[in-house]
């Protein structure tokens, strides 16, 4: 179990990277951009950031590209803002789990449709 204080500082990172990438993506170019959550090394020093992506293929194709190329931009507006020692490099990821989530409800409507009805 992290520590308390580690806690913390994920979700102090999740909102402003949030924030920063709200600011420094185009909605019509990337698509809609979330961070679903941040992985934080005990030393702070690395970070992985899961993100929900949504829109088109082609837009989240642009969303990671844009984020991999702004990497270091989106490090330094989160330094600005989050007071530490070290600020995370960033190590962007994506969160296939809404995906998998949305394909298994849509696996149980098909099923509650070909069942029989009491």
């Amino acid at each position: 179990m992290p520590s308390h204080r580690l806690l913390r500082v994920r979700e102090l990172l999740k909102r402003e990277i949030g924030e920063a990438i709200r600011r420094e993506l185009p909605v019509q170019q990337a698509g809609l951009v979330t961070v679903n959550e941040v992985d934080v090394a005990g030393d702070l020093k690395n970070a992985t950031v899961y993100l929900g992506l949504l829109g088109t293929t082609e837009q989240k194709k642009t969303a990671l590209d844009l984020l991999q190329k702004n990497r270091a931009r989106i490090q330094s507006l989160v330094a600005k803002t989050v007071v530490l020692k070290y600020t995370p490099k960033l190590r962007f990821a994506v969160d296939e789990s809404v995906d998998r989530g949305n394909r298994v409800l849509r696996i149980i409507e098909e099923l509650e449709k070909t069942l029989p009805k009491d």
